[in-house]
């Protein structure tokens, strides 16, 4: 067998720290886990055309994720740290840069890394 290369490595972590947010709000279906590997199969393309930006593809798959289901289901994580006013989603922080984080802009807040949103969102599915 192959030792994979930091490129796989890093696409793969991406998928398994998208995924394990989509788990934690419960929304790991089928058609949605179809979403994580068509933003992988795009970001593949993006990251061997500039490598020195994967490091980035953890974030860049979760904000191609949080936008594919912004338009087929509704917004998704939501805020768990604003209990009052209308719902809203996390957004990922750097939009391009390593470390990304989930964060609340209305609080100014970071709720958690991407991957660890089991410790912060109970039930975080998509609503419209």
């Amino acid at each position: 067998m192959e030792p994979i290369s930091p490129l796989e490595q890093f696409l793969h972590t991406a998928r398994a720290l998208v995924l394990a947010d989509l788990v934690a709000g419960e929304v790991a279906e089928a058609d949605v886990v179809s979403l994580v590997e068509e933003s992988v199969v795009q970001r593949r393309w993006w990251v061997e055309q500039w490598p020195d930006g994967a490091e980035y593809v953890a974030g860049l798959v979760a904000q191609d994720v949080q936008d594919a289901l912004l338009d087929r289901y509704g917004r998704w994580p939501l805020c768990p740290v604003c209990p009052s006013g209308d719902p809203h989603a996390l957004d990922v922080e750097p939009e391009l840069g390593p470390d990304p984080h989930w964060v609340c802009h209305e609080a100014g807040v970071k709720v958690a890394a991407v991957g660890a949103l089991a410790s912060a969102v109970p039930g975080g599915g998509p609503t419209s």
